[in-house]
């Protein structure tokens, strides 16, 4: 299979700076209305020659905090270049003795504890009210596609990969506090990171399919008699875990380029076809242009 279309993008997240097994293609520098994405965008091809679209969350360099990522932008390139589902990774804490750090997580929920500092919505403040549908926060389509084939590709190792799992997304840039770490148990929270709000409600509201690969790093600060996580342990899991993801990615994109190329996706599709309250004829103009960008098939200018 080959295809000139970007339909699958990939973003890299804490110690995920490059992909394997690819062939670079070009560089993509996109300006949305929403300003610039954390990095430039490199499309490369698969050895099939389907074309994905990565992105660095947090910089080349790392240099963007989990809250000053600019995640609209972000989203808004990649659904602008044509992508249709975006498989995302993250490195997080976790909140359960059963999930060791190095083990792959792939949540089905999320319990949101930023603090309404992050811009999580592309429709604020220009005159048209959007209510996007967020029971289900990730793809259950492409969930379902891609864990059997993570897992296939952990068998050889020691790494073990936990499904049906529940992120806490917290602000940071600090690590919890005990007491929080116990709280978030308490609510049924099974991982912790800082990057899944708001990507996962962007992808969302531009109908694209969104995954998240987590790998654990550490056990947080909830274990009783035991030093909370430091910075120093993280990285250490960090440079283990990007060799496992990389090897990950390079063996399931090929087969989510052509689930998507085949359009097999359909949870998403048409999902905001309704969520506009606001009429037509009462939509300001400059609205309808700045959110054609994302779902022209609705806010045509």
């Amino acid at each position: 299979m080959s295809s000139d279309k970007v339909l699958v993008g990939v973003i890299g997240g804490s110690g995920l700076y490059h992909l394997d097994n690819l062939t670079f293609i070009k560089k993509v520098e996109v300006e949305t209305p929403w300003g610039k994405p954390s990095s430039p965008i490199t499309i490369s091809a698969l050895p099939n020659g389907s074309q994905i679209a990565f992105i660095s969350r947090h910089g080349p360099h790392h240099t963007i905090t989990p809250t000053e990522v600019p995640a609209r932008a972000n989203i808004a390139a990649l659904k602008h270049l044509g992508v249709q589902a975006i498989v995302a990774f993250s490195a997080v804490g976790s909140l359960r003795e059963e999930v060791a750090p190095g083990h792959f997580i792939i949540p089905d929920q999320i319990i949101d504890r930023t603090k309404g500092i992050r811009e999580d919505t592309f429709f604020r403040g220009d005159g048209v009210v959007v209510h996007s549908m967020f029971g289900d926060p990730f793809s259950g389509q492409l969930n379902a596609f891609v864990a059997p084939r993570v897992e296939k590709i952990l068998a050889s190792t020691d790494v073990k990969l936990h499904t049906g799992k529940t992120v806490v997304c917290m602000e940071g840039p600090a690590f919890s506090t005990r007491a929080e770490s116990i709280m978030y148990r308490q609510w049924g929270g099974d991982i912790i990171n800082m990057s899944v709000i708001p990507e996962a409600k962007l992808a969302r509201e531009c109908e694209i399919d969104y995954t998240l690969i987590c790998t654990s790093t550490d056990y947080d600060a909830w274990r009783v008699g035991e030093a909370p996580v430091t910075v120093e342990e993280v990285v250490k899991v960090l440079h283990t875990n990007a060799g496992n993801s990389r090897a990950v990615a390079a063996g399931i994109l090929e087969e989510v380029a052509a689930h998507v190329e085949a359009g097999e996706l359909t949870e998403i599709r048409g999902s905001m076809k309704f969520a506009c309250i606001t009429r037509a004829d009462v939509q300001p103009k400059a609205a309808r242009e700045k959110y054609s960008f994302i779902l022209p098939e609705y806010f045509s200018s």
